[in-house]
This record gives C-alpha cells, structure tokens and sequence, in this order.
C-alpha cells in the first residue's frame, strides 16, 4: 500500500500520483507517454522514478481552471 501523501511531500511514486486523479499507476505512465501538458518524472535512481509534487500540483490547477472555462 503508498504511503499518504504529506504536505511535506516533495515527490509522488506512479501510485501516488494515480491516487491523486483516481485512476491506476498504468494510466500515469500512458499519461507521460502521451499528453504532452502532463508532468514528466524525474529519475531518482537506478530503479526509482517519481513526479515533483509541485509538478503535478500545478497540472491539477490548469485542468481545474480549464474546466471553469469550457
């Protein structure tokens, strides 16, 4: 099970990420495969990748005002 998510979270692991948008971990990669507007991760060792929590933050606002204006 992912550990939750703190304020002091710099980073997300894929799961993590997908518990943000309530989708699977699989959708997270597809996601940084194919929209271009979707945070990339960043490499933090040999066997471990994660999203700035930052990153992914700012890509909820953006979809969120998207949505006010459509």
């Amino acid at each position: 099970m992912a550990k939750p998510v703190t304020a002091n979270s710099k980073y997300l692991t894929d799961v993590q990420a997908g518990e943000r948008f309530a989708v699977d971990r699989t959708t997270i990669w597809r996601w940084t495969r194919t929209n271009p507007a979707f945070p990339k991760p960043v490499k933090v060792s040999a066997g471990s990748t994660r999203w700035r929590l930052a990153d992914i933050e700012a890509f909820e606002a953006t979809r969120e005002a998207a949505s006010h204006t459509a």
